[in-house]
């Protein structure tokens, strides 16, 4: 199983940075703590990567929000936070069991009427949300099995806008693109994402390392032209 390498100056830096500048409340450590007792991967954005979306939606004004890959809801909770009273977050979770965690802490959060969370395989109910005549989706966070990158890319740009903000987690990879040997079951999702984000003309992209207690990634930020 491919597993992250962690140097503790990452992990200690991060905490830091969390407890000093972050202040993520106890609804989102509630989140995390929920996830662990339901034996869930942690596998959940770092609490800065958390306020960074969280300011990014912000930032860009968003309303509504698309997200792929819920989880605990964790990053839901972050984002949902930064929305208007008006604001919606629709968000896709493959395990029912998965979203029952997510439902119950955003309950715990005052969140729950203002997140959608829809069942199944993403690749099932984001064509749904289409013939619903969901969106257009304001900022999309896709953080989801890496091997549908670009097709969760082209439903994001599907769903939103010229103007709408996509943020693609786990872009680095501890290097993937460099050494495809790392993780031959994620990497070409990867590679292919980055690919598509820097030749698919309806896409303007940058790409951020980071470093931390998951280790070396990085995540994509792109705007639909």
């Amino acid at each position: 199983m491919f597993e992250h390498k962690v140097d503790p100056s990452w992990a200690a830096v991060e905490k830091y940075l969390s407890s000093a500048v972050v202040h993520p409340d106890s609804s989102l450590q509630h989140a995390v703590d929920s996830a662990t007792e339901a034996g869930m991967p942690a596998i959940e954005v770092a609490p800065n990567s958390g306020k960074l979306l969280n300011l990014l939606v912000q930032i860009s004004g968003a309303k509504n929000v698309l997200e792929i890959g819920t989880l605990a809801a964790y990053s839901t909770i972050w984002m949902a936070k930064a929305l208007p009273d008006t604001g919606r977050v629709v968000t896709c979770e493959y395990l029912p069991e998965h979203a029952a965690v997510a439902r119950k802490n955003l309950e715990a959060a005052g969140l729950a009427d203002r997140v959608d969370i829809r069942v199944g395989a993403a690749l099932d109910t984001l064509p749904m949300l289409e013939s619903e005549g969901e969106g257009p989706f304001d900022f999309v966070f896709i953080d989801a099995d890496k091997q549908h990158n670009t097709d969760y890319l082209e439903w994001a740009i599907r769903l939103g806008r010229p103007g709408t903000v996509i943020v693609l987690d786990n872009a680095v990879w501890e290097g993937v693109m460099l050494d495809p040997s790392i993780d031959d079951v994620n990497g070409p999702g990867i590679r292919a994402a980055l690919q598509m984000l820097g030749e698919d003309l309806r896409l303007d992209a940058t790409v951020m390392q980071t470093v931390g207690g998951k280790g070396w990634d990085g995540f994509a930020l792109a705007v639909v032209r």
